[in-house]
């Protein structure tokens, strides 16, 4: 047992409408050396076990207010970690079967004995235990794995910006002076270049976001500014792909979760691809609304769309679309996945509609900042 396992408090919650029943655990598991919260039914045990954050749940079946089966489902939505044994005086093979599939890892029948709860509290919290040093070692595989990629990135930036400036250099200054053939090999090599900074670009930025160090969920950002300032900068782009840009924004729209680096990479990966993937006399539209609590971005366009096989592969790494299309569109195959990353850290969502030929739509959904004002607030 590490160091850190050992400090954590051993900690149970139980629910049962049996008040005998929950003086004779609490009696019993404080003596074994947990700490103890007993609650006489569902919902003041579900408001407790989120509160307290218990390693094991004791959840009696038969409750009159919300069944054990009910509770034990909305536990899972609390907190997907904890240890559910099951109280029961009615064990069935029926009941054991409906209560594993509510996520029950053991069963304590009535009546029991001091020892058998005993055992089964300290084989839930075993099994606790082992899982949670599971994911503590994965959670450090993955930081580990994250910082290798910022290290590489880092030493590859270097040199491959180094030569990108060389060439251009050479471009500005001897152009008139290298012979006809070498200026496109040399105009090529731009290209690739430039392709590898965004693919380090993307890699650092994934790195940063896995690393919870990009995104600021404790700042907001005015969404219909950003989208602004990013039309401003992207109208010559579409303008040379010959793709109308179209915006409409709602007025006086709440400020956003999350700061405005974050925002501005989901609003410029979204308008750059519906650009890139659009065809010449195609259009991109992009409208905000308020939608309850969140505020609702949507970007389409009338490009090449996207197969319905294909659409639930948009948030891989890397992954990037295949039609003939597309093959010519340089990319990184890293844009959506950070999208749906921040969306994930922010408590957004991004849904996307497409057809092959149809064009396609992606929606944003972004929890405010501060709750939207009602139509009655004020009187």
């Amino acid at each position: 047992m590490s160091d850190v396992e050992a400090t954590v408090a051993r900690r149970a919650i139980v629910i049962d409408d049996d008040d005998v029943i929950l003086l004779s655990c609490r009696r019993i598991l404080e003596k074994a050396g947990y700490e103890v919260e007993t609650c006489s039914s569902g919902l003041t045990g579900l408001e407790r076990l989120a509160a307290c954050h218990p390693q094991i749940a004791f959840i009696d079946l038969k409750m009159p207010e919300l069944d054990g089966i009910e509770v034990m489902k909305r536990v899972r939505a609390i907190d997907q970690h904890v240890v559910i044994a099951v109280i029961t005086g009615y064990a069935t093979i029926s009941t054991a079967v409906d209560a594993m599939k509510a996520g029950a890892y053991d069963f304590l029948p009535k009546p029991f004995t001091p020892d058998e709860l005993r055992v089964i509290a300290n084989r839930c919290h075993e099994h606790w235990r082992l899982a949670e040093r599971s994911r503590r070692l994965q959670r450090e595989k993955e930081a580990f794995a994250r910082r290798c990629v910022t290290i590489v990135s880092h030493q590859l930036k270097s040199p491959v910006a180094a030569v990108k400036q060389y060439i251009d250099v050479l471009l500005h200054t001897s152009r008139a002076q290298l012979p006809d053939t070498v200026v496109p090999w040399l105009e090529r090599s731009q290209q690739r270049l430039n392709e590898m900074m965004a693919l380090v670009e993307d890699w650092l930025t994934l790195a940063k976001i896995e690393g919870g160090a990009l995104c600021q969920r404790d700042q907001c950002s005015d969404l219909a500014a950003i989208i602004t300032a990013h039309i401003k900068g992207a109208t010559a782009t579409a303008a040379a792909a010959g793709v109308e840009l179209r915006s409409e924004l709602v007025a006086n729209l709440p400020l956003v979760r999350g700061d405005a680096v974050a925002i501005g990479a989901i609003v410029a990966n979204l308008i750059d691809n519906a650009i890139k993937y659009n065809r010449r006399g195609g259009r991109v539209d992009v409208s905000v609304a308020l939608d309850g609590a969140r505020v609702r971005l949507e970007v389409s366009d009338t490009g090449i769309g996207i197969p319905p096989e294909k659409q639930a592969q948009l948030f891989e790494d890397f992954y990037r679309a295949q039609q003939v299309e597309a093959r010519d569109v340089p990319g990184t195959g890293l844009g959506l996945t950070i999208c749906k990353k921040i969306l994930d850290e922010l408590g957004g969502a991004i849904e996307v509609d497409s057809q092959p030929g149809n064009g396609t739509r992606f929606s944003v959904q972004l929890p405010c900042a501060v709750a939207p004002p009602t139509a009655n607030a004020g009187g």
